[in-house]
């Protein structure tokens, strides 16, 4: 009898939920989201490298790499809200020549980000960065 009373219970349980998957997915995209769930805080780490096409090139898939010029690392950080970049808080970029670049100014850049206000409040947000982790 108890077994019964089970499989009533969970049959019932499958058929309310079903219900109610139709009725979250006839919700509006900002309603499925909830507040605070479409903002996204980003950290790109990427590295420039110089060519010999003039500037204004369009199309720069034959332009060979300057051998006498060194990579230049940059760090970008901005918070955006439904894809678009917000002014607050001020997007930030640094940019360095690869030699000149050291450990200590990544972790530097991390740090920069995360006090400026880019971390959501958990712990290390903006921390890991690949594999590496600070």
């Amino acid at each position: 009898m108890a077994g019964v009373f089970l499989l009533l219970v969970g049959v019932g349980t499958l058929l309310g939920s079903a219900g109610a998957q139709e009725a979250y997915d006839r919700l509006p995209r900002n309603f499925k989201l909830g507040p605070g769930n479409d903002v996204i805080y980003i950290y790109h780490n990427f590295y420039l490298k110089a060519t010999q096409c003039p500037k204004g090139t369009v199309d720069t898939s034959n332009c060979p790499f300057r051998k006498n010029k060194p990579e230049v690392g940059c760090a970008i950080c901005y918070k955006t809200i439904a894809g678009k970049i917000q002014a607050s808080p001020k997007p930030y970029i640094s940019c360095t020549r690869k030699p000149a670049l050291t450990e200590a100014m990544k972790r530097k850049r991390v740090n920069y980000c995360n006090e400026m206000g880019y971390s959501s409040g958990a712990p290390g947000g903006l921390a890991e960065i690949g594999d590496t982790h600070f």
